[in-house]
């Protein structure tokens, strides 16, 4: 209970109103009056702290965001309050909890915020929300065995949670999204089937390529016979070749392999070529 307390008030008295402050945070728009030895929990503000030439009696330190979109203001500011008490968690909801994750992850020393934060990520993960994880997911490098490459973006904030949230993506369109649309089930109604499939088909028309392709030739990927897969895929091409896939300059194409013996065992294989240039001869 007297541990609560003093939390509590270090959470009202400290964070929330900035009482003895001897610390200011400068980041994005905003002002923090704040307190050194609190913040010094977060080993990248104890290193500004430490680096950073003070004058007066208050120290002043900048965070500077402009490289880092993922970390949004409400994010970061829960995040800084993590540093005072735990009351934070309770202000993580599914619509900020990847901004709080980008700062949990970008402060650092925060393992249990980062941990709730990604479990809303992961649950927020919905047939509404697909769309804007398809985006984060595109703008992730990867291989094109769905490995994270070392190669810096925008989302390294997140470190392993990166592929932990992709590999959640891959799993919700290859086994979650197919079981909730009925997809290869015999009992549901077979307008139904086709409203499901449709919405199946608008999806993956959204996908990245890389993704796209393992999912197709996953063996988790269950939505019916190698024919049924070959058709959705098929499909799904035809339909990306007015989005996703237009202006690309690679042409996006499936074939079903009879005899099987593909690592994947998958039948159905999705490849992309590069489209050549045509050379025009100039007469000299």
């Amino acid at each position: 209970m007297h541990n609560e307390e003093i939390v509590h008030h270090l959470y009202h008295a400290g964070f929330q109103t900035g009482n003895y402050a001897d610390t200011i945070l400068h980041v994005h728009q905003n002002t923090y009056r704040l307190h050194a030895i609190v913040l010094s929990r977060s080993p990248l503000l104890a290193h500004l702290m430490s680096t950073s030439p003070q004058s007066g009696a208050q120290r002043v330190i900048y965070v500077q965001l402009e490289h880092e979109p993922e970390v949004t203001q409400e994010g970061f500011a829960i995040a800084l309050g993590y540093l005072y008490s735990s009351v934070s968690l309770s202000l993580i909801r599914p619509d900020n909890a990847r901004g709080v994750l980008a700062a949990g992850c970008l402060l650092g020393g925060m393992d249990e915020l980062c941990g709730y934060a990604y479990d809303a990520c992961r649950q927020s993960i919905n047939v509404e929300t697909i769309n804007e994880w398809l985006e984060f997911i595109d703008s992730i490098p990867s291989s094109p065995d769905g490995s994270l490459t070392p190669e810096l973006s925008l989302t390294s904030v997140f470190g392993h949670f990166a592929q932990r949230l992709r590999d959640d993506v891959f799993h919700f369109l290859v086994v979650t999204l197919p079981n909730a649309l009925e997809i290869n089930s015999s009992e549901s109604d077979p307008s139904q089937g086709h409203t499901g499939r449709d919405t199946l088909l608008r999806v993956f028309s959204l996908v990245p390529f890389d993704m796209f392709k393992l999912a197709v030739e996953s063996r988790a990927f269950e939505i019916g016979s190698d024919q049924a897969r070959f058709k959705f895929a098929k499909d799904v091409i035809e339909m990306r070749k007015k989005g996703i896939a237009r202006g690309h300059g690679a042409e996006e194409t499936v074939v079903l392999a009879f005899g099987g013996g593909h690592p994947s065992g998958s039948a159905v294989h999705v490849t992309r070529k590069i489209r050549k240039r045509p050379l025009w001869k100039v007469n000299s």
